[in-house]
């Protein structure tokens, strides 16, 4: 009887075993779970979040046995989020695929290279604007799928500045010292001002530096490149220029920026395609704004009247289930020309696939803009910009370059200014 027992006792403990092997097995690899179900995070429920779910949608429609889960973070929080799970050494937690703006991009690619997916097999790097593939790839492979584009142009007020006596004519593919000049006219004529800047956001320097193809850093995305930079100084005295021009009404958050522009109390914006949804929020103001090519800097030979602010892109980390999130992201904003028309009309975001712009969303006038192909001119632009390796420290160097931009307001010289701004950028870079 006790021999029997113990049998028994023994088929049990073995059952269970294997039971509990079973289970473990697949708590601990996911991949049951990861073959049906991706994670992805991204911020801006009305703009990121909303693209992502299009692109759900669109996938669906050819394979509905994959289920995206999309949850919403603030930028911020997705940063450092990365950040913590990655220097632990877990992927615990962490999303199959996240949204990560291109200017931070190669912070992390070159800090946690073991954690992110290539994605050069899952699509086609040349259909893509080219000045994306350099900040979401490392020794040319392809980590980022290209998303939105920061493409710029600038808005400007076409009933403000035919009381000043110009037409949108004159202000096509203008240099700034001829921005500032138009500026002048239009408050002189107007009172208006010209221009909205927050002190503590360089961006501007960022898209005039870019239109030469010139950066805060070399190109090797890494030595700090302030002294000595022709294109910087150039930025930076542009900036001084419309400063002490009196055009510039000065703003310290987002919503003071749009309000200054919803209000009518400022008639031109130099910035990203995104702002247009800011733009036409104010209704009333239907059929005075157009949108002319980017100022280019007025005396370095090589600047261009196209460049970039913002933008972000697409990266799968190197989790289970990293197959299935590259396979969608090939087949959704890897190649869907269709999916790239929903983006234009339902969210207002441009992409940096070029087949799209064969695409009816990409032909339409705007009604708001006068009937001005605002797309097609934006994806135009697009292809223009020139390429500059962001690098890893965009925003540690503009936190130096920002207060060195007070110092050369109240007086201080231009070269020492840069010659102080680069010492301290090495020091932090070391």
């Amino acid at each position: 009887m006790k021999k029997v027992f113990v049998l028994l006792l023994a088929s049990v403990l073995l059952l269970s075993a294997c039971s509990s092997a079973k289970n473990n097995e697949g708590a601990a690899g996911g991949e049951t779970e990861a073959a049906s179900k991706i994670t992805v995070w991204a911020w801006d429920q009305n703009f990121n979040v909303k693209a992502m779910s299009l692109a759900k949608d669109a996938y669906a429609a050819k394979n509905s046995d994959l289920t995206v889960d999309i949850i919403e973070n603030a930028q911020n929080d997705i940063v450092q989020k990365l950040n913590t799970g990655m220097s632990s050494g877990t992927t615990k937690g962490l999303p199959n695929i996240v949204l990560i703006e291109d200017y931070r991009a190669q912070s992390f690619l070159q800090a946690y290279p073991d954690m992110f997916y290539p994605l050069t097999d899952s699509f086609k790097a040349s259909d893509f604007a080219d000045y994306k593939i350099g900040p979401t790839s490392v020794d040319g492979v392809n980590y980022g799928l290209p998303f939105d584009s920061g493409v710029a142009g600038l808005y400007v007020r076409t009933d403000y500045l035919e009381q000043a006596g110009y037409t949108v004519e004159d202000m096509q593919n203008i240099t700034w010292d001829k921005y500032i000049e138009i500026g002048k006219a239009v408050k002189e004529k107007t009172g208006k001002d010209w221009i909205s800047l927050d002190p503590n956001d360089m961006g501007i320097l960022r898209e005039m530096a870019q239109t030469a193809g010139k950066w805060y850093l070399k190109e090797d995305g890494v030595t700090a490149d302030l002294a000595g930079n022709a294109a910087l100084k150039e930025a930076f005295e542009t900036y001084k220029k419309m400063m002490d021009a009196n055009i510039v009404k000065v703003h310290s958050d987002w919503s003071q920026y749009v309000a200054n522009y919803n209000s009518g109390d400022v008639a031109s914006v130099p910035t990203g395609n995104w702002f247009t949804a800011s733009i036409t929020a104010a209704a009333d103001q239907s059929g005075k704004w157009a949108v002319v090519p980017f100022p280019r800097l007025t005396n370095t030979p090589n600047s261009v009247n196209a460049t970039n602010l913002g933008g972000s892109s697409w990266y799968v980390l190197n989790v289970p289930g990293k197959e299935q999130a590259a396979a969608f992201l090939g087949a959704t904003f890897g190649s869907d020309v269709d999916l790239y028309q929903k983006l234009v009309t339902e969210v207002g975001a441009i992409g940096t696939y070029k087949p799209a712009a064969e695409g009816e969303a990409y032909k339409a006038g705007s009604e708001f803009f006068g009937g001005q192909n605002i797309v097609q001119d934006f994806a135009k632009w697009t292809a223009e910009i020139p390429n500059v390796n962001y690098g890893m420290n965009t925003y540690k160097v503009e936190d130096i370059v920002i207060v060195e931009m007070q110092n050369y307001l109240q007086g201080k010289n231009i070269d020492q200014v840069l010659a102080d701004a680069q010492k301290q950028a090495d020091a932090q870079l070391k």
